[in-house]
């Protein structure tokens, strides 16, 4: 059974960062892709960037230069590093697989999807 579970999120002011988790089980990192999104309330589910089986990392246009996807296999878990958070950034944040190697460019290709973890920036 396919299991993602996020974890890291929380309420910080303008300026700092946080460090996601997700753990990742059924799947093994070295041989499946995993993808961060976010949606924050009335807006569509936006992409924020992949890591590949291979570690190759394919970015989306949310939170460009500020946030850092990384992976440790021994643990099977993917990291989102989030610096810098601001207002807009607040947001419920998912991680994904698409059930094979690659990063697949929309959601609707993702297969499995953690609960998500709220991240809310304000001061």
């Amino acid at each position: 059974q396919v299991q993602l579970v996020e974890s890291g999120g929380g309420l910080v002011q303008p300026g700092t960062s946080l460090r996601l988790s997700c753990a990742v089980s059924g799947l093994d990192l070295d041989y499946y892709a995993i993808a961060w999104f976010r949606q924050a309330p009335g807006k569509d589910r936006e992409g924020i960037s992949c890591i590949t089986s291979d570690g190759a990392i394919v970015k989306g246009d949310s939170g460009a230069g500020r946030f850092t996807i990384s992976r440790d296999t021994t643990k099977n878990t993917v990291f989102l590093q989030t610096d810098g958070l601001r207002p807009e950034d607040t947001a419920v944040y998912y991680c994904a697989a698409p059930g094979n190697a690659w990063c697949r460019p929309f959601f609707s290709e993702y297969d499995y999807w953690g609960q998500g973890t709220q991240v809310t920036v304000s001061s």
